[in-house]
């Protein structure tokens, strides 16, 4: 496919496309430089040089549904589909995360005709994820921003009330994870801290959770793995200070503070899964000025959810391997408010009580570690 990556409305850099396998196979004219996706131009030293067509293929391909995603296999094999990356030109790349998408040659598409945002999508690709025979009579439809979905576990996009909201389930016995996702907006709603709103439905019995997306159609979502791209690491870095120096370099306001929140919440929730994806920072779309630090989102795979050894020591990501490490990175603890979590166990317990798949017993050890972790941090708190 011969087409041109665009920006909205800007025309970006001219692609070849191979579509059996999704990869970029060649690039063309750039149209506007200051347009490319961010950490896809070669870094020397800490120079930023010429676009590098491996990482702008990392970008596009990082955009396609994970080989790992619960169920992927039988769901390619009903849409006809080899592998996952085929499916990201299926929808012209569009998403529901940035305004980045492909425009075929000799085509009169526009932006404001075919973005999810604005326009309605097929239901098909999220139904057949999520385990449904497609129809029969009528020919898949693959024009959906579940073709440009990350993660893992199971999950689609609905439009409820014009509003385009994320269905995401659990995994494992407990099916936890939807559950945690309101655990840690409770505590992110008591500290202050910006985040997305999730809230609770049941779909076969088992719990899903829901937001919405808090992008618009002026503003991105930049993965921090994008902007960790933008300069080459250096020895004296760490993982923390490498990805503040790279956020410093484009510009982006207050990362220390908002990243040290993020930090919190996530010792107090035993998060073991936040990758570089699983946060970023959001930037308007057309006169590229950086908002910040994204509302925080995506805390699902916390809290002992494959486990029944709730309050063991838990992994984290991504500055430390360990939490007890990871928090001595937090300076400033001056916004912690221990009062303001008073009552927190109770409001978790009742939460865990929407679910039969988690007992009382469970329940009762979950809400003891939400506390005993919450005690840890007065403790650095008072400390520091």
């Amino acid at each position: 496919m011969n087409c041109t990556l665009m920006h909205k409305n800007i025309p970006v850099v001219d692609l070849i496309i191979d579509e059996d396998s999704g990869v970029i196979q060649k690039i063309g004219q750039i149209h506007n430089q200051a347009h490319l996706p961010i950490g896809t131009k070669w870094v020397a030293g800490t120079e930023v040089g010429k676009l590098d067509r491996r990482k702008l293929n990392d970008w596009w391909i990082g955009r396609s549904i994970p080989a790992s995603r619960e169920n992927i296999r039988a769901a390619l094999t009903q849409m006809e589909i080899l592998q996952t990356t085929e499916l990201i030109s299926k929808c012209y790349g569009l998403s529901l995360s940035d305004q980045y998408w492909i425009c075929p040659d000799n085509s009169e598409l526009q932006w404001a005709d075919i973005n999810f945002f604005d326009n309605t999508f097929s239901n098909d690709v999220g139904d057949i994820l999520f385990g449904h025979e497609p129809r029969e009579t009528e020919q898949v439809n693959l024009m959906s921003p579940d073709n440009t979905s990350d993660g893992w576990l199971r999950k689609k996009w609905i439009i409820s009330d014009g509003k385009r909201v994320l269905m995401k389930g659990g995994s494992g016995p407990y099916q936890q994870e939807p559950l945690n996702e309101l655990i840690a907006c409770a505590i992110m709603k008591r500290l202050a801290i910006p985040h997305v709103p999730y809230t609770l439905t049941f779909h076969d019995e088992l719990p899903y959770s829901l937001c919405e997306t808090f992008i618009t159609t002026e503003t991105e979502l930049i993965p921090a793995w994008r902007v960790n791209a933008t300069l080459k690491k250096e020895n004296r870095d760490s993982d923390f200070t490498h990805l503040v120096r790279c956020a410093d370099k484009l510009g982006i306001p207050n990362i220390v503070s908002d990243a040290e929140k993020m930090i919190v919440l996530d010792y107090i929730i035993a998060n073991t899964d936040r990758h570089y994806n699983n946060f970023g920072f959001v930037r308007n779309a057309e006169t590229l000025e950086w908002h910040g630090f994204s509302p925080i989102f995506d805390s699902g795979s916390a809290l002992w959810h494959d486990s029944q050894f709730v309050g063991r020591a838990a992994k984290s990501k991504p500055f430390r391997s360990t939490h007890s490490e990871q928090i001595k990175l937090v300076k400033d603890f001056s916004w912690f408010d221990t009062q303001a979590l008073h009552g927190l166990g109770n409001e978790c317990a009742e939460i865990f009580a929407r679910s039969e798949l988690i007992d009382e017993t469970r329940r009762d050890r979950l809400v003891r570690a939400i506390e005993n972790r919450v005690k840890e941090i007065a403790q650095f708190a008072d400390r520091s």
